[in-house]
């Protein structure tokens, strides 16, 4: 994943280094971060910048991603639109920093309801082993505790924050959630994590929602290194 993005960076820089040579003008040039937006929503969304459509393989679907994209660095304000409409639902603004990875968290209809990380990641070849970390993305959850298998344990993680990246073993993994102070688990089920992979293990969806708003865990891929 990360390889793909920095593919795409290098040849980002290199079209508009031809760009600006064609046109006899002053070479400038262009730095990009990775952007990865991560629908926990109940609504599927559009992302754009500029005007421009971003997500444009297919829209992103409740518990879905648009795995990282290349963005100018800067000051870029992102605009989302559920599926089939034209008005703007809301806007986040968000500065980036070249050769930056950042994911933005999508939990409502407003922007209140959304938040960004900066995702640090770094890669570890070790045969078995996987990286995650637990977001909240849960708004009316308060706290929560997550456990993955008997190694990995998030505890106290309040609505919009993100715990680091941990090691652990890859496989299939008994995944509990629970509100903070609570002997009853929200969820209680097993995920497969691959090898040489990084994880973000998210929760998304309100206690009292249905169908998909309904309270949930689910994994994003933050970096594939098979």
């Amino acid at each position: 994943m990360i390889k793909r993005l920095y593919i795409v960076y290098f040849f980002a820089a290199l079209l508009a280094f031809e760009s600006c040579k064609n046109n006899d003008s002053v070479i400038k040039t262009v730095l990009y971060a990775g952007v990865n937006v991560v629908n926990a929503s109940a609504d599927t969304l559009n992302f754009y910048l500029n005007g421009t459509r971003q997500n444009n393989t297919s829209s992103l679907y409740p518990g879905s991603q648009s795995y990282y994209l290349p963005v100018p660095q800067g000051a870029e304000n992102f605009q989302f639109k559920k599926a089939g409409t034209f008005n703007v639902l809301f806007s986040v603004p968000l500065t980036l920093k070249d050769s930056t990875n950042y994911s933005i968290y999508l939990a409502g209809e407003t922007a209140d309801n959304s938040f960004s990380t900066v995702d640090v990641l770094y890669p570890d070849t070790t045969p078995n082993k996987t990286q995650i970390r637990f977001v909240n993305a849960s708004p009316d959850a308060g706290n929560l505790d997550a456990y993955v298998g008997d190694t990995l344990n998030y505890k106290t993680s309040a609505y919009k924050t993100s715990s680091a990246f941990f090691v652990t073993g890859s496989g299939i993994k008994n995944v509990k959630v629970y509100q903070t102070g609570s002997a009853t688990p929200l969820i209680d089920t097993p995920i497969t994590f691959q090898p040489k992979y990084i994880y973000s293990l998210v929760s998304r969806g309100k206690l009292t929602g249905t169908g998909s708003a309904k309270f949930s865990i689910g994994i994003v891929i933050n970096y594939n290194g098979q």
